[in-house]
């Protein structure tokens, strides 16, 4: 399995890096994953709807750019559904089953992602309905995603 992760916004702290670090070097054993990280908009003090409507728009076209047809795409977003790690893990192994080998995971910058986004992807996935930083949840993919993939094995894992 093919997954890209496309992700807006620089990881700056050392501490994300090297998890981010650990988890890719044990996902390596399960799936090919790449990781695009796109530049964030800068966002004003104040800002209005129309200027977060324009920042999103700015991310969003950034991101289209990098999806491929065919793609399995899920938008990571608070309003989505939640899943158990069996429940995902199995939406990961059937999407993979009915032929989507490519997955894109997208995250948001600071403002989120725009609404075209989120309704252009086949799944919208929460990790929670609280708000996380978005380096912050890209760690927490890669090791949702490994988890994933030792269930899908029948691994052992943390419980």
């Amino acid at each position: 399995m093919n997954i890209t992760i496309i992700s807006v916004g620089k990881v700056k702290e050392d501490y994300l890096k090297a998890g981010i670090d650990e988890y890719l070097k044990r996902l390596s054993k399960y799936c090919k994953i790449n990781i695009i990280e796109l530049e964030d908009e800068r966002v004003p003090e104040k800002l209005s709807k129309r200027e977060l409507e324009i920042i999103q728009q700015s991310e969003a076209n950034r991101i289209k750019s990098f999806l491929k047809p065919g793609w399995y795409i899920i938008a990571l977003d608070f309003r989505g559904k939640q899943f158990t790690s069996e429940e995902l893990a199995s939406k990961i192994e059937n999407s993979g089953i009915s032929g989507h080998s490519n997955m894109a995971f997208i995250i948001g910058g600071t403002t989120g992602l725009s609404s075209e986004i989120r309704n252009s992807a086949n799944l919208i996935l929460s990790f929670s309905k609280l708000t996380f930083p978005h380096q912050l949840i890209r760690l927490v993919l890669l090791e949702q995603l490994f988890r994933s993939f030792k269930i899908i094995k029948g691994e052992t894992y943390h419980r």
